[in-house]
């Protein structure tokens, strides 16, 4: 059933591709840029030259600014043409970072290869959450991050009246409809979050694990054309 739903959320991410990597396109040439790179030195660890995994990159959008913050980044997404245009827009862009098809759940990395893992919006949409967290943990190197930005997608709210300037304006009434079918298969399988998220990296022997549910509040003041309505929240942890 699991490989049969990521099957599904492959092809929804496929069908989603260009219109999703235009969005991005225009949120790193944006002021968005900069406040997402200040999002991510909040949990960083503060040295040069870090090792980091992008898990669930899409377009690339979080890998390259790590690029361009001079760090050594890996990108990964299950989606062939996400990871596609991740790699074109690199070289466009002239900031080298690797990309790679691979399953979030089950990586291929060895045993602390990276100083951290950061993530956004992906983590909501694994059908086996806690078994990616475990392989996350086993790939970082002692001391180093795990930087997870999401939302409690399967639990939002009815989607509100949005201006025409918004970040889902592109998603067809067959997308819509996949989404919410996505949402229903995977809210059984789910805990209210991130309270849930805290628990199992507890478990997994995580430690200094932070939440920061203001995130949507300094990121999404205004209604622009990258608005998200749904409340998201930072949660960090150290290995």
């Amino acid at each position: 059933m699991a490989s049969c739903l990521k099957s599904e959320i492959s092809a929804y991410w496929t069908g989603r591709t260009d219109s999703f990597a235009q969005l991005r396109r225009d949120e790193f040439d944006s002021a968005k840029r900069a406040q997402w790179e200040a999002e991510l030195l909040r949990f960083l660890p503060r040295r040069n030259g870090l090792h980091i995994l992008d898990v669930g990159t899409g377009t690339g959008f979080f890998a390259l600014i790590l690029a361009a913050m001079g760090h050594e980044v890996t990108g990964i997404d299950l989606t062939e043409s996400m990871i596609l245009c991740a790699r074109e827009e690199s070289v466009r862009r002239n900031l080298p970072a690797t990309f790679q098809v691979m399953d979030a759940e089950n990586p291929t990395f060895p045993d602390e290869t990276f100083d951290a893992v950061v993530t956004r919006n992906l983590t909501w949409s694994l059908p086996h959450l806690e078994a990616a967290y475990r392989q996350w943990h086993r790939m970082l190197k002692r001391g180093g991050a795990l930087i997870n930005f999401d939302a409690d997608y399967c639990r939002e709210q009815a989607a509100q009246a949005l201006p025409a300037c918004h970040a889902h304006k592109a998603i067809t009434a067959d997308q819509a409809a996949e989404y919410e079918h996505l949402k229903s298969e995977l809210r059984p399988t789910q805990h209210p979050r991130p309270e849930w998220d805290c628990a199992l990296l507890k478990q997994i022997g995580f430690s200094e694990i932070r939440v920061d549910n203001a995130l949507s509040q300094r990121l999404y003041a205004q209604t622009d054309a990258f608005f998200n309505p749904t409340p998201m929240f930072a949660l960090s942890a150290v290995k």
